[in-house]
């Protein structure tokens, strides 16, 4: 009996030994594959160490679009602020949640009765939703409206409803100490114009004089000091005006006590004054006016009255419009108020931002998603806390990609020497024209991530995130990785790593 189960148990140790063979050596493989693939090729390497940039500070993947695996993944799963790039989160899931055709409303209600000359006896009622967009040309439709309805005088207040999103208090000062920058304003149901004044200065030199221009010209804005007129170079024009910004909040003081060159030609300075409230109190005085209407009432918060019908509708542009502004031109302000309003795909209003953090991490894990570390904070990437992983950016390219909004979604990113953030970078280049990438950038961060498209027509996905604090020097090695990916991913061999 043991001499019979004695050779049995030879082969099977045999069989067992060579099949343990045979997947270690697959093993082997594969973790060789591994490393062949996480490690960069020289060229990218060289170009980021060239920069003063230590490749522990990178992480970045290349993927062929179609293909489940990375020709190149550097670090892929760390957790890195990329600043702007995470918009392409909250823009995919607008897209996908709400819809290319979803529009914002802006309503105005009658809190008392109008007669036939045109007199508001009560207050004019102006509730937002969080349009991300009301431009000055927008407002002036919204009066001229008010206007064509048959209202021509308010007797009583304006009276604002911004009950839509519920936030915590707004420190604008509180990320980088410029509270009067208009990415800095903070989002608002009732959002007009960013909050934001230009100031335009052109120079007359027969008049020996500066014109100074202000737009919007509200009411609660005054303008003590003008520039006078200089000669020599521009040079820092800004400083040379010697700007000087008194804002209460409520109203504002600005004064110009420098000097600005005539060499300058026009500038322009947006500045954000006044808080949200009486931006759109002074926006409504001065553009009613203008339209012919009568108001010199105060201001007030409140509900528009419940069960009423609206007087007239503001309906801001299309979704899809709002995200090419907010991608192209990076735009924070707007990118916060879509954040929000995809709260209110998921929960009933009031927004706040936790539900809407709530409510992308619930679609990124419906849509299967995988994102590991992915902290979204107020959606635009202007945060220090905000963090996300190059593969997972690329695994949100590919799936936007695959989806019914891919068009639009990578149409909204900028062009390489096009338009947008990339307006200025590979001019002159081969792959001018094919690339569309989402650009961030930070103090201590760069960052991009988009589609690469190269001369066979063959089309890449592309993330790289860099967080480092000299990481504004990455800025020739990242247009490097670019220009690699549409010259030489097309046919680089990851095993064959050069």
């Amino acid at each position: 009996m043991i001499g019979r189960k004695g050779p049995q148990r030879a082969v099977r140790t045999r069989r067992w030994l060579a099949a343990a063979r045979a997947v270690t050596g697959a093993a082997i493989l594969a973790l060789a594959m591994t490393h062949a693939q996480a490690a960069l090729p020289g060229a990218i390497a060289r170009a980021f160490r060239d920069a003063g940039i230590p490749l522990t500070s990178v992480a970045i993947v290349v993927r062929e679009s179609g293909q489940p695996q990375p020709l190149v993944s550097h670090d892929p799963e760390r957790p890195l602020n990329p600043a702007s790039v995470m918009k392409l989160v909250t823009t995919y899931a607008a897209l996908d949640l709400l819809g290319p055709d979803y529009r914002w409303r802006t309503e105005a209600y009658l809190a008392g009765r109008l007669d036939a000359s045109g007199t508001l006896a009560g207050n004019l009622v102006l509730k937002g939703y969080g349009d991300p967009k009301i431009t000055i040309e927008q407002w002036q439709a919204f009066m001229a409206d008010l206007k064509r309805h048959g209202l021509a005088r308010v007797s009583g207040d304006l009276v604002l409803d911004r009950s839509y999103f519920k936030l915590p208090p707004h420190d604008a000062a509180a990320f980088d100490q410029e509270p009067l920058r208009p990415y800095n304003v903070g989002p608002d149901a009732l959002l007009v114009n960013f909050n934001a004044v230009r100031f335009t200065f052109t120079p007359e030199p027969k008049r020996a004089t500066v014109a100074l221009g202000i737009d919007p010209a509200l009411p609660g804005i005054t303008v003590d000091a003008q520039p006078t007129l200089a000669d020599g170079a521009c040079g820092d024009w800004r400083s040379a005006l010697m700007a000087q910004f008194d804002d209460a909040r409520s109203h504002a003081v600005v004064a110009f006590p420098g000097r600005f060159a005539a060499a300058c030609g026009e500038r322009e300075w947006y500045v954000a004054l006044l808080d949200t409230a009486h931006y759109v109190h002074g926006m409504f005085a001065a553009y009613f006016a203008a339209v012919g209407g009568s108001f010199d009432g105060g201001l007030a918060a409140g509900k528009a009255p419940p069960g009423a019908s609206p007087f007239a509708v503001l309906l801001s542009p299309p979704l899809t419009e709002v995200v090419r502004d907010v991608n192209k031109l990076s735009n924070n302000v707007m990118a916060r108020q879509i954040f929000l309003t995809l709260a209110t795909t998921r929960h009933p209003p009031p927004a706040t931002p936790a539900l809407a953090a709530e409510t992308v991490h619930a679609w990124v894990g419906a849509k299967g998603l995988r994102l590991p570390g992915l902290v979204l904070d107020n959606g635009s990437g202007l945060s220090r806390r905000a963090r996300i992983t190059a593969g997972g950016l690329v695994r949100l390219l590919a799936a936007a990609q695959a989806s019914p909004v891919a068009e639009v979604f990578a149409n909204s990113l900028a062009v390489a020497a096009t338009d947008g953030t990339m307006r200025k970078r590979f001019q002159d280049d081969a792959v001018a024209g094919r690339a569309a990438l989402k650009t961030g950038s930070l103090e201590g961060v760069r960052a991009l991530a988009g589609y690469v498209t190269d001369a066979a027509d063959r089309r890449f996905l592309v993330a790289a995130i860099v967080n480092d604090p000299h990481a504004a020097r990455s800025g020739p090695a990242l247009d490097y990785l670019v220009r690699w990916v549409y010259q030489e991913a097309g046919a680089y061999d990851p095993r064959l790593r050069r």
